[in-house]
């Protein structure tokens, strides 16, 4: 049977997937603008017999979310940029642990309390991670409510398959506006492997239990006070960074092939970008995009390999300059000059068309003035 299309906004959206993906426990505390989601969530997930609570902090939220991962559950939480700045420990526990979660960031301009309009400044957070060690994990940025619902369905397997955190990073726009969409198929019944990393299930005790029943418990943690040992752990985590990002690293190409200068834009800023790409186009100039859907693995050869071609780079941010920065090392070292500007609006402003049209053009004229 073929799900008929939906109108739902982006946070509704994004908590329906997450049911239909099987998630057995949300764990989350309100703020704006990703008060829609947790709402979702209050009213669906005791109706299936799931696990929901308001959490008495963003902290104890992702506190919960590391207990009910480690016990085998797929756990959920989400947020808004300053609750996730608190969430942070917890997830760099989670990372430690290798363990399998989902975590939403609904952008709203900062630093600070900022305001509540939709921004793009958590990228450093979130593509760096945010708290304390070494580590990453994958980090998920939809353009659309389409998307949104596609890539949080997706982010739990992917979650599963690489043990570890994955986050999506929706812009506040993203959350709030509403769209048809066409949710994936529910998987919440089907069996799931055992986990046989997680917090068993002591032998003899009948009660049983979906993280392993009858065996030798195991003690899930973050913590290796030998040095070489947690160095070790350290190395083969980087590793496996290397696999997830041969495997994982997704993307959205258009027009590049006739562009002189390509857009390099994510989420809410890309959508402004093929407005502009639209516009551009019925003047009779070809610019071309590149969207990063993975933001951790970064696409970093296809940014390598436009800059070869001597396409112009444009990167367009809802903030005042952070991919940038990786669009920028993308392109170094290869001995050539590659021309990497940026344009961008903060503080909860969204850059219009006519904006990022009119700063592509002037670039273009100075290119042929050189």
């Amino acid at each position: 049977m073929v799900e008929e299309k939906r109108l739902m906004k982006g946070n509704e959206a994004i908590a329906e997937a997450a049911i239909r993906a099987g998630c057995d426990a949300y764990f989350g505390y309100p703020i704006t603008p990703q008060n829609e989601l947790i709402a979702y969530m209050a009213r669906h997930m005791l109706d299936k017999g799931r696990v929901f609570i308001q959490a008495e902090s963003e902290t104890a939220a992702m506190s919960m979310v590391y207990g009910a991962a480690a016990a085998g559950g797929r756990a959920m939480t989400s947020s808004s940029s300053p609750g996730v700045s608190l969430k942070q420990e917890g997830i760099s526990y989670a990372c430690g642990a290798d363990l399998p979660c989902v975590v939403v960031n609904v952008v709203r301009a900062g630093p600070g309390l900022g305001g509540i309009a939709p921004a793009q400044g958590d990228y450093f957070q979130s593509t760096r991670g945010g708290g304390h060690g070494d580590y990453h994990h994958i980090v998920l940025a939809p353009k659309s409510v389409q998307e949104a619902a596609d890539l949080t369905y997706e982010a739990f397997a992917l979650a599963e398959r690489w043990r570890m955190p994955v986050m999506i990073l929706a812009d506040g726009l993203i959350g709030q506006m509403m769209e048809g969409v066409v949710l994936p198929p529910d998987l919440s019944s089907r069996p799931r492997p055992e986990r046989l990393w997680a917090v068993g299930i002591p032998r003899g005790d009948a009660a049983g239990g979906r993280a392993g029943k009858g065996r030798e418990p195991n003690h899930v943690t973050s913590i290796h006070l030998d040095p070489a040992e947690l160095e070790s752990t350290i190395i083969a985590r980087f590793e496996r960074y290397k696999d997830i990002a041969k495997e994982n690293t997704s993307f959205e190409e258009v027009n590049l092939d006739k562009a002189d200068l390509v857009f390099v834009a994510y989420g809410t800023a890309a959508r402004v970008c093929l407005g502009a790409i639209q516009a551009a186009k019925l003047r009779g100039v070809e610019l071309g995009l590149l969207r990063p859907i993975s933001l951790w693995p970064f696409p970093r050869d296809v940014l390598r390999r436009l800059a070869g071609e001597g396409k112009r780079l444009l990167t367009v941010e809802m903030s005042m300059g952070q991919m940038v920065e990786d669009v920028r090392l993308a392109v170094s070292g290869l001995g050539k000059a590659c021309t990497v500007d940026f344009f961008g609006r903060t503080g909860g402003m969204v850059p219009t068309e006519e904006e990022v049209l009119a700063e592509a053009t002037r670039l273009l004229s100075c290119s042929e003035g050189e």
